[in-house]
């Protein structure tokens, strides 16, 4: 697997004039917007994204969700390393026999 681009990438190429951001991809829908149900919201979340202001948005929006670690990775290169997340999160959900699990960024 390459890693040498990102549908997130592909987004803003695609719409130059769009302010892409990419978060939420590494969490089941459910979690997306209900977080407490998991560790009482006590996970990380990362947005990725060229424009500051739109990420401030969206962290903002997550955290009126409930999320309580939201993570600025940088610009929308940085998609890349949540995308790559996701072979990873399909053997966790396979090995735990549910999606309601995230991960969690101990500093």
């Amino acid at each position: 697997m390459l890693n040498d681009d990102s549908l997130g990438e592909r987004i803003q190429r695609a719409f130059p004039r769009t302010r892409v951001v990419k978060a939420l991809n590494t969490l089941t829908a459910d979690l997306m917007t209900h977080p407490r149900q998991l560790a009482d919201g006590d996970h990380s979340v990362f947005v990725s994204g060229d424009d500051a202001e739109t990420k401030k948005v969206v962290s903002e929006l997550l955290t009126s969700f409930g999320h309580t670690d939201v993570i600025d990775l940088g610009d929308i290169t940085t998609a890349r390393g949540t995308e790559m997340l996701l072979p990873l999160w399909l053997r966790l959900y396979g090995g735990l026999g549910t999606a309601l699990f995230n991960i969690k960024v101990v500093r």
